[in-house]
């Protein structure tokens, strides 16, 4: 026999080794989290040495011990026995005879927060614990917030940065679920009223608002809501995001003026960034003269309201304009100052090329 084939028997040996020679061994969660009042559920699957295999039946028990191995001390259920004779209340859901321990523990109390190890128990000869591989099951009081992210044209964003009024926008609520029955459930609280989407799996639930951005939507808080329907009580936790949103200005409908010795017109006008406003009379802007008085006032961190007070020779012969700036646009209101007590004005809006004719009532005093 040459040193070839030698080598190629060892390894063949190695193989049949690693195939042939299965060990105790045990898959289990690191961690996991319970809700206070809730169940628990335990991804379990354990493998055996192949001699035990047919002492592995359709009667074999599971048992489950916490924070430590010891069968007089740190019993906490035995599948053969009834479960409300253990401190831990519940089944096994998976199949023993298939290597399958999953466990569900129902009624969980904080006292059940530890470690805990798996055995099993079959017909002849099979009794092994696995104490070298734990899961820690924490119980806590207050399920964990759901988690909002911002999306702008299908780009995730941060929650701070400024969407530009019009593009399409999603706010995505997803959530980690624990065991409950019935299943927890996510809302929205928001104004105004969105259509949401939803969907879920078996540990997250996610919902959808998908809207487009408007003016109207600034600085609006959406809020969404994580909600577990317990036995004796509900518990829920939630996140929320304020939407910001850039907007070009948009001047206010209830802009006018009065008229008595002088004429007095008022011009509202909000965008975000925060506008200018100025005042031009016959197509050209005006400042603050002997005929002409004009003041501001900060309204919001959007709005700006400014007014001009005019004498009355500059009515007879002029035209009057309000004009806003930001930079997403411009938006303008034109007033007509003929002697005549009705007047009419002209709402431009450059951003869209829109143009409304409105009438409007000159008071004489």
């Amino acid at each position: 026999m040459d040193i070839w084939t030698a080598e190629k028997i060892i390894l063949l040996g190695f193989l049949l080794k690693g195939v042939c020679c299965r060990k105790f061994n045990i898959t289990l969660p690191q961690k996991i989290e319970a809700l206070n009042g809730s169940c628990v559920i335990i991804k379990c699957r354990f493998e055996i040495q192949e001699q035990y295999d047919k002492d592995l039946t359709e009667r074999a028990t599971g048992q489950w011990f916490k924070d430590g191995t010891d069968v007089n001390n740190n019993l906490a259920f035995n599948s053969s026995t009834s479960s409300h004779n253990s401190l831990m209340k519940g089944n096994i859901t998976g199949k023993l005879k298939d290597k399958d321990c999953t466990t569900v523990f129902h009624e969980l109390r904080s006292d059940h927060s530890g470690q805990y190890y798996f055995r099993i128990e079959g017909e002849g000869e099979l009794k092994w614990t696995y104490s070298e591989t734990s899961v820690s099951i924490h119980v806590i009081d207050s399920p964990t917030k759901p988690t909002v992210q911002l999306y702008v044209e299908q780009k995730e964003v941060q929650d701070q940065e400024e969407v530009l009024e019009g593009r399409s926008v999603s706010l995505r609520c997803s959530a980690e679920t624990l065991c409950s029955s019935p299943p927890p459930t996510l809302t929205w609280s928001s104004t105004p009223r969105i259509p949401l989407s939803e969907s879920s799996r078996l540990e997250e639930l996610i919902s959808d608002l998908n809207f487009t951005a408007t003016h109207r939507q600034h600085r609006v808080t959406f809020t969404c809501t994580i909600t577990y329907q317990l036995q004796d009580e509900t518990k829920t936790a939630q996140d929320s995001i304020t939407l910001h949103v850039q907007y070009a200005p948009k001047i206010s409908p209830s802009s006018s003026c009065t008229r008595t010795d002088v004429t007095v017109c008022f011009c509202e006008a909000d965008g975000n960034p925060s506008p200018e406003l100025e005042w031009h009379l016959s197509g050209r802007p005006v400042t603050n003269s002997s005929n002409t008085f004009i003041s501001e006032e900060r309204l919001s961190s959007t709005g700006l309201r400014s007014s001009i007070t005019l004498h009355q020779s500059l009515t007879h012969t002029s035209t009057l304009q309000c004009v806003s700036r930001n930079t997403h646009g411009n938006a303008s209101q034109l007033f007509q100052l003929p002697s005549s007590v009705a007047r009419e004005f002209q709402f431009c809006d450059s951003s869209n090329r829109r143009t409304s004719v409105i009438n409007l009532e000159m008071k004489n005093m």
